[in-house]
This record gives C-alpha cells, structure tokens and sequence, in this order.
C-alpha cells in the first residue's frame, strides 16, 4: 500500500511556510513529503535486503535465504581464518540472525 499523506502534508506546510512564493513552496513541501512517503529518510536497514529477497517472499524462501547465508557466513566456518575475516563474518552473521528475527516477528506476531 503506498503513502500518501506525506505529500499532502508536505503540500500544505510548504505553501504555509513560504507565503512569498506559494507556488514554490507548495512544490518543495510536496517534494519533501514524497521522499517520506517512500523512505528515503529510514534510519534502518531493511530485513528483507539483508537476506537478499523481496518483501514478498514465501516462508520457505526466507527459511532457504537464512541457511544460505548463514551457512556462508557462520563464525565457526571461518575459525581459521584471520581475525579481521572472523571479525567480518561474526559482524555479518549477526546481521542475518536480528533480519530473520525481524522478519519472523513480523510475520508472526504471537511468538
């Protein structure tokens, strides 16, 4: 479902803000509520990019994404390595494990 409130907003406190020039400041308020509405402003890393999939993915291919991944990036398969891979990989599997944590709470409130 698309956003649009941030446009219609932006519209309204951009003309109210910049009187002088209505129709630029209309134009620059429905400019900014654009970018909200299609967040360009998140903070946050999105799950789904995490594990390399779409929003629409099935379960089983968010369970098949997660052992993919994590059998690549599992700290103890880079025990040998050196302490900046292991350091990598223990960074990176981390990341999988809170994005399917994320994905799973979202799609599964209950639990």
């Amino acid at each position: 479902m698309s956003r649009w409130y941030g446009k219609l907003l932006g519209f309204f406190a951009g003309a109210a803000l910049m009187r002088a020039e209505p129709p630029a400041g209309a134009l620059i308020g429905l400019l900014v509520g654009h970018a909200f509405d299609a967040d360009w402003f998140r903070l946050r890393d999105d799950p789904y990019r995490v594990l390399g999939i779409t929003d629409e993915a099935s379960d089983a291919q968010i369970d098949q994404a997660y052992r993919r991944l994590m059998s690549q990036y599992h700290p103890d398969k880079v025990a040998t390595a050196a302490p900046e891979l292991r350091r990598r990989a223990e960074e990176r599997s981390r990341a999988i494990n809170t994005a399917y944590d994320r994905i799973r709470l979202l799609r599964n409130p209950r639990k």
